[in-house]
């Protein structure tokens, strides 16, 4: 039997390219940390990889990205919602502000959300007389985070609800199902794959965040450095292999993280198949 006539020849040239480029832009220069990081030797990477103030820094940075992740997950789901459910005055400007973090420089970000939380500053200032405190505390780096990564669930969750039509939610209502079990046995299966995709996503920006983050946190040793900035810190003190070192423990936290969820993700379909 001969093979089935492709409407658009070309696939291995095609296949080549796309693969050269990915190399170019994406494996090889990541192979290149854990080159510069196998300079150490085993026990030199362990002692960089593993000293009393990058062990803090990953607590930091993993807590704070989880925590921001999981806010957006909850809060993502609501706002991608009500974008597609409800038709209301200034609909299109609030869905163009969800994309607001993609355009702004993160710099700026950081800057502003300090200004706005700091204990001069317009919420920090009221928050302050309830003894919560914003800016140089790991709140403030999970605000910052919140801030970034919330595109990354509305985004993914919109279409999935845009092909989820209502006719499937009346349909529950009129067999009896209450809105609690309507959202937990029809919308909760349907969603939950681009949910978990917008939660990685948001939780893998998050890991590898440095500008919107510097200026809220403080960046305080062991309580406040996330360790994108400890990263920076040591390349400023030329200390390139140390620096890799960190960088190849995060790519490999981000890379098993994403793994998981795919993992996840193919064993949810296989579920509501």
């Amino acid at each position: 039997m001969s093979a089935r006539r492709r409407t658009l020849p070309g696939f291995g040239l095609s296949l080549g390219f796309t693969l050269a480029y990915l190399s170019l832009l994406v494996l090889i220069p990541l192979s290149t940390l854990f080159v510069r990081s196998a300079g150490l030797g085993w026990d030199g990477f362990w002692a960089a990889a593993t000293s009393p103030r990058v062990i803090a820094s990953y607590r930091v940075t993993l807590l704070t990205a989880f925590s921001a992740a999981t806010i957006n997950a909850a809060f993502g789901l609501l706002v991608a919602w009500v974008l597609v459910r409800y038709r209301f005055p200034g609909r299109k400007l609030v869905d163009a502000l969800v994309d607001l973090p993609f355009a702004l420089p993160t710099a700026v970000a950081g800057i502003a959300l300090t200004t706005l939380y700091s204990e001069h500053g317009w919420i920090g200032s009221r928050l302050a007389p309830l003894g919560i405190k914003v800016a140089f505390t790991e709140l403030g780096i999970i605000v910052a985070l919140t801030f970034i990564g919330l595109p990354f669930v509305v985004r993914t969750l919109q279409p999935v609800l845009q092909d989820l039509e209502s006719e499937i939610e009346e349909a529950a209502a009129s067999l009896g199902a209450t809105r609690l079990q309507t959202f937990q046995r029809v919308l909760v299966p349907a969603l939950w794959p681009a949910l978990l995709t917008g939660f990685a996503l948001a939780f893998a920006r998050a890991i590898g965040e440095y500008g919107s983050v510097v200026f809220i946190s403080g960046n305080m040793p062991m309580k406040t450095e996330i360790a994108p900035l400890l990263i920076m810190t040591k390349l400023e003190q030329f200390d390139y292999a140390g620096a890799t070192a960190i960088a190849s423990v995060m790519l490999m936290a981000s890379f098993l993280l994403l793994l998981t969820i795919n993992v996840l993700q193919w064993w949810s379909r296989r579920l509501t198949a």
